[in-house]
């Protein structure tokens, strides 16, 4: 068996426990540390969004070695003291493109910037206009999207488990992954498109994934609860937690590892593209998904829980059936003999505590008569 099945199994059968639940004081601040750090990001530098989103006019040039050629052709580019071409955005994009970005230009205007960009080195320049309005209608659509999919969350996971408190604690998980993921890009400095927007909408059934998982082993840890003395309903929930937490690992590192390859080819071998926006969103989201469904979702889910009247009658029962059987273990080892013959000498066959000696009755017949006594063996056949 591998260590990490070694692990896993001493975990679902409770050898070994890690506190989620009980050290959730300590999850809720580090992940409250990460979102106002994600939530700063948002403020104080914002996202940077893409042709789509905020409009304007795109030149895809042909171009060698277009690495090397990023710094000529923006020069190129501010040179032609176009208002609306003073900030362009110019990144190259695969093996020969380079693509450049400005504000909406007039048709005078964007033909003096493709000459421009042909007088850099491009060999073939390809302009394109591209209006906000389609990139409002994109974001309102994701909008959309993104109510639906919360209001069939709530009702998805009402529906099974039969537990508004597990909705609650779904729909922070999730929220918790968004801000996360969009801090991330405000970070980072990646355009946002709508290839970002497909890779966020993914990440919320992917967090919700594996935190339905999660709470399906709550419910059953915790099936018929209210009527046990051995655990309380947190104590169960941190077990389920336990239980499931190798394959959350083994499930969090299959999925990032072929995304992590894609955002790499789509960052540093193809350059800018939507495969690199998809692909951010959709690491950040699943990274951030494994650990809000461990050390988000179920603790709150136990805190909201514990709240219940009845579940906190229940862990008073709990209490004092471990203080009764703690009292018992220190009784009965209190009360257990010392081993024999420890501390103590032996006395001697026939002789009392007082030290005299008692002689031992002769032993007779069934009929009670007494029994003649054995002569030594140099007496036998001598009379007397």
């Amino acid at each position: 068996m591998s260590k990490l099945g070694e692990i896993g199994s001493r975990l679902y059968s409770g050898d070994v426990s890690i506190d989620f639940v009980g050290r959730r004081n300590t999850w809720y601040l580090v992940s409250l540390a990460i979102v106002l750090v994600a939530v700063a990001a948002l403020v104080l530098r914002g996202l940077n969004f893409g042709i789509e989103f905020r409009g304007g006019v795109e030149f895809r040039s042909q171009i060698v070695n277009p690495s090397s050629n990023v710094q000529t052709v923006q020069e190129a580019v501010v040179g032609t003291e176009i208002e609306a071409a003073a900030n362009p955005v110019v990144v190259s994009s695969g093996e020969d493109t380079i693509r450049v970005q400005t504000e909406p230009l007039s048709l005078d205007q964007r033909d003096v910037v493709q000459q421009a960009i042909l007088g850099a080195g491009a060999t073939e320049v390809s302009p394109s206009s591209i209006g906000p309005s389609w990139g409002q209608t994109v974001a309102n659509k994701a909008l959309l999207g993104l109510f639906v999919f919360v209001v069939l969350v709530l009702l998805f996971i009402w529906a099974y488990f039969r537990e508004w408190r597990m909705s609650a604690a779904a729909i922070v998980a999730l929220a918790h992954d968004l801000v996360i993921t969009v801090g991330v890009y405000s970070l980072s400095g990646f355009e946002v498109t709508p290839a970002t927007v497909t890779g966020l909408l993914t990440i919320l059934g992917y967090s919700l994934y594996d935190t339905v998982v999660v709470f399906d082993k709550v419910r059953e840890n915790t099936r018929g609860i209210v009527t046990s003395t051995r655990r309380t309903y947190a104590d169960a929930a941190n077990v389920a937690v336990n239980q499931t937490l190798v394959r959350s690992i083994n499930t969090s590192i299959a999925a990032l590892l072929p995304v992590g390859a894609i955002l790499y080819v789509g960052a540093f071998q193809l350059g800018s593209g939507p495969l690199k926006d998809l692909a951010l969103a959709l690491f950040v989201g699943m990274a951030t998904g494994t650990f809000s469904s461990i050390f988000i979702a179920t603790p709150l889910l136990a805190q909201l829980k514990m709240r219940e009247p009845a579940m906190r009658a229940q862990a008073k029962r709990v209490a004092s059936r471990r203080v009764q059987m703690q009292r018992e273990t220190e009784r009965s080892s209190v009360a257990e003999p010392a081993p024999a013959g420890a501390g103590a000498v032996s006395s001697p066959a026939g002789a009392t505590a007082a030290g005299r000696h008692v002689q031992r009755p002769t032993a007779t017949s069934s009929s009670g008569r007494a029994q003649p006594k054995r002569q030594t063996r140099s007496k036998r056949g001598k009379s007397t």
